[in-house]
């Protein structure tokens, strides 16, 4: 029987795709989506549902982008170009059409053709799932590099996994998070296109086979392996008005055949489709809980399978083209891994070199550390992965063998260099023994790249200070810093048109493909009529905003007030529970009548945790609580309105971030790698309360000390004061905090569920609190203080406003990009040939 992979060829037809280029204008756009609406999809007037009217828009985009996304891959051909792959785990795309539509030039013109149909593209757009293939900052800021690459006309693929199921729904059940499975998939994805004729296929499991080749040289196989079939599905990737379409290949796992017969006709059914539902499942589901071992093995399948898939596509096109000729390779490929998720490519290159290829050691060797390269995310040493070396011995069993041959060669050059420090041997080994040996992956990316970067000026330096000084004391020319971004197509002009409007009429619209324009609205600051607009186009959006929190969450918002916002992921070192510890405060004054110079505030917290986070799943319990007892009080009345925002994810913020006067960015200085939503709300006009952590360093840096409300320990300072910290002390030496806790230990917050945060107030008062929640309280409370005064006065407000987005420049995922390519990729802009 013929398999997937062998389909049949077909003797090539120069004529079948010189075809017109399609029509760009409203008549264009409505024929082909009656053509498509009618006949594609088979519907009529008595159907009513949008989802068939988004298919049929789609189709139509698609046709367009699909003309320049081969004149795209042509020109990358003709160029001979240097390539990029980007691999990460997480995509977090959100939804497509109106970032197609903006990228194509079509904004004005779709909701045209759209109307002569008597439709409205609003309607249509909110029948679109977004594609959650992502936990958080990680992912979006994947599908924001995409995004820039391909406006900067980089050739540049990007490489992930078709999940299923992307990152769960969360709703709220008296007020503990619940998740729901998002089955993002259930009407099919029109944008994709698979791609049957590059399948690849993948091993797991089996065991190693040495043998002498007819050289006579000893060389290994993988044989009696368990395969699974990678079947990708493209997702095309305009750049802004430039004709340049990229590529996002996503892998989906199938069983290499649909079910054993023989099993099932003797009438054993479960089991005869058993191989294919454990191959199925490998991309059903993003980030399975990693907490038990079927979870562990999952997710070690899932980052093997993306790193294998990937690796062997790229060869195989690089095959095509030279043949078994690999000597210009490395000159004319690199490869990003996207944090350690994708670290299995080092072994895994390491072996189609060597086994598939018959390259010996030192020559695939060579080739590998000059292709990759590794960009860390993470501070916190308990998120640098590690996986069990029995795990990899079970089910990469070939892999194992290359990574300890991979340390001993490595472990040699650290012992030439520290000779008999034994010691630093062991910290720097790839293998960390104990009861339980583990693979250290984040080490492995290392040793395998030839450049190892942080996401934020801080951040890197941290690094190479602390989780990688040893690396970089014997390889510091890996090391590098670059600090994060955001595309402001989608979030600026695609997310705030109103604003984007504004901006464009002033100073043109130069700035959407060149973020440092904004700086020329700096001036206009100083102009009252400005002013005026700017805060009227705030207010429109705080409106919309309001609309939404009163859809979800049966909350009322006032746009007078100020709305106070922090959204991302629920973790400890986020520091969600400093917020709602200042909101507790609040709330204490204006019950003990404390109202004096009073701004109405509206606080808008949201984020996931994690399904086996259990501290994180408390915080959103006590923010709900809190909320509750708040909101239903008419003593607060308007004075304070505080929400728990259910389901955090892209389209939320698509509304949240242009509505968002105060940006609450206050993780413990030296946790937080660098953060990309503090830059989506600077960008949008919001102030930033922050830490010096992350890219708040940068944002602070860009737009002043006094556009900017600082608080809280430095770094610096939380390693100093975490030697003799004592929050007893200090809880008993403030009033404010004092209260607070009193407020928190009564049980007021839950006086019918004795005992639930019991172990939020433990964390509070103990020692050992890493995050130092009760060390930075005083001086955020100080900070706050400020903010609120700074918005009582409307002209200094809006001030500030206009020029945290006028500083915004820096932090474009384009200057991201340029960075990256100038110091790691050496990429080629090249041009795509004009659509005929």
């Amino acid at each position: 029987m013929m398999s997937r992979k062998e389909t049949k060829a077909l003797t090539p037809l120069p004529n079948l795709t010189d075809l017109p280029p399609l029509g760009m204008d409203v008549h264009s756009l409505v024929e082909d989506f009656r053509r498509y609406y009618t006949y594609t999809l088979g519907r009529d007037r008595h159907c009513r549902s949008a989802h068939y009217a988004y298919s049929a828009l789609v189709l139509g985009v698609r046709d367009r982008l699909m003309e320049r996304w081969k004149a795209t891959r042509y020109a990358y051909e003709a160029a001979d170009a240097r390539q990029a792959y980007y691999l990460s785990l997480e995509f977090l795309m959100g939804r497509t059409l109106g970032n197609a539509l903006l990228n194509l030039g079509l904004s004005g013109d779709a909701p045209l053709a759209l109307q002569c149909l008597g439709l409205e593209l609003e309607e249509i757009a909110e029948a679109e799932h977004d594609a959650g293939l992502g936990n958080g900052g990680l992912g979006r800021l994947a599908a924001c590099f995409l995004d820039s690459c391909a406006t900067l006309k980089l050739p540049v693929t990007g490489y992930g996994i078709r999940y299923e199921y992307g990152m769960f729904r969360q709703t709220i059940v008296d007020g503990h998070q619940v998740e729901e499975p998002d089955h993002w998939l259930r009407e099919g994805n029109p944008w994709e296109i698979e791609r049957p004729e590059y399948i690849q296929r993948i091993r797991f499991g089996g065991r190693t086979e040495f043998y002498r080749d007819r050289d006579g040289v000893l060389r290994g196989r993988w044989v009696d392996s368990r395969d699974v079939l990678a079947v990708p599905f493209d997702i095309p990737i305009p750049g802004y008005d430039n004709g340049t379409v990229n590529t996002l290949r996503l892998w989906k796992s199938e069983a290499t055949e649909e079910f054993d017969l023989g099993e099932f006709n003797a009438g054993l059914y479960p089991e005869s489709v058993a191989a294919k539902n454990a191959a199925e499942n490998i991309t059903m589901v993003l980030y399975p809980n990693d907490a038990s071992e079927s979870g562990k093995e999952l997710r070690l399948r899932q980052q093997y399978f993306l790193a294998s898939a990937s690796l062997q596509d790229v060869l195989a096109r690089w095959i095509g083209t030279n043949g078994e000729d690999f000597s210009r390779f490395a000159e004319k490929n690199v490869f990003q891994l996207n944090d350690t998720h994708p670290s299995c490519c080092v072994p895994e290159l390491m072996r189609l070199l060597m086994d598939e290829h018959r390259f010996g050691w030192d020559q695939a060797w060579k080739i590998t550390t000059a292709t990759l390269a590794y960009t860390n995310h993470t501070l916190l040493p308990e998120a640098l992965e590690k996986w069990p070396v029995r795990l990899f011995r079970t089910l990469l069993p070939r892999l194992l063998e290359i990574i300890y041959e991979i340390n001993a060669r490595y472990l040699a050059e650290v012992a030439r260099r520290w000779p008999g420090d034994t010691e630093r041997q062991r910290r720097m080994s790839l293998i960390e023994e104990g009861p339980e040996p583990m693979v250290r992956m984040a080490y492995l990316a290392i040793v395998g790249s030839f450049s190892v970067n942080g996401v934020a000026a801080l951040h890197s330096r941290l690094l190479t200070e602390g989780l990688f000084r040893d690396f970089y004391e014997l390889w510091p020319e890996k090391f590098n810093n670059k600090t994060n971004g955001v595309t402001p197509r989608r979030w600026l002009a695609g997310c705030n048109p109103a604003l984007a409007g504004l901006i464009s009429e002033k100073i043109g619209e130069g700035w959407v493909a060149d973020l440092f324009q904004l700086a020329r609205l700096a001036p206009l600051a100083d102009d009252p009529e400005f002013r005026e607009r700017w805060a009227e186009v705030k207010r429109q959006n705080k409106e919309h905003l309001a609309r939404m929190v009163k859809d979800e969450c049966r909350i009322d918002f006032h746009p007078d007030a100020l709305f106070d916002v922090q959204v991302k992921r629920i973790h400890e070192y986020k520091r969600q529970l400093l917020n709602i510890l200042h909101v507790i405060h609040l709330y204490d004054r204006i019950k003990r009548g404390e109202s004096d110079g009073w701004v109405d505030r509206c606080v808008l917290i949201g984020g996931k945790a994690a399904p086996g986070y259990l501290m994180a799943k408390s915080i959103i319990k006590l923010i709900n609580n809190v909320a509750q007892v708040i909101n239903e009080d008419p003593e607060v009345g308007g004075k304070l309105k505080v929400v728990f925002f259910p389901d955090y994810r892209v389209t939320a913020m698509e509304v949240i971030a242009p509505g968002t006067d105060l940006s609450e960015q206050i993780s413990t200085a030296g946790k937080e790698a660098s953060g990309t939503g503090n830059m989506k709300f600077m960008m949008n006009g919001a102030v930033t309360i922050g830490t010096l952590d992350g890219a708040n360093i940068e944002i602070r840096e860009e737009v002043g000390d006094e556009n900017f409300f600082l608080f809280g320990l430095s770094a610096e300072q939380v390693q100093e004061r975490r030697r003799s910290y004592d929050p007893e002390t200090i809880i008993a030496a403030d009033d404010d905090l004092r209260r607070v806790m009193q407020l928190l230990e009564c049980g007021h917050f839950n006086q019918f569920e004795p005992g639930i945060f019991d172990a939020i107030i433990a964390a509070i008062r103990n020692p050992g609190d890493m995050w130092m929640t009760a060390a930075d309280f005083r001086s955020y409370l100080e900070a706050q203080r400020e903010a609120a005064a700074a918005y009582k006065d409307r002209e200094r407000w809006t001030r500030m406003s206009i020029l945290n987005t006028a500083a915004s420049g820096k932090f474009s995922t384009d200057r991201t990009m340029i960075d990256y390519n100038r110091d790691i990729w050496r990429l080629e802009q090249i041009s795509p040939f004009p659509v005929k």
